[in-house]
């Protein structure tokens, strides 16, 4: 667990994260993060955009369903 200190940037609120912890996101500065409600209330800090995922999800499903022409098309 990593307690993190709420600070005021300007007129924003605002927390600073670690060197550890950006590591473990894999992320770096300008990079985007993502913080997703969990069903029960939680939070969940990402670098995953959980949109974005969706959407792969669908392309991938309608890429197998259409294998053969997309192959075809890419020749």
């Amino acid at each position: 667990m990593v307690q993190l200190k709420i600070r005021k940037f300007g007129n924003s609120l605002g927390v600073v994260l670690p060197k550890e912890v950006i590591q473990r996101l894999r992320t770096g500065d300008g990079e985007r993060v993502f913080l997703i409600e969990a069903g029960d209330g939680d939070y969940r800090l990402t670098p995953y955009d959980p949109a974005f995922e969706k959407k792969m999800a669908k392309a991938e499903a309608i890429m197998g369903r259409y294998r053969n022409t997309l192959h075809a098309l890419a020749k």
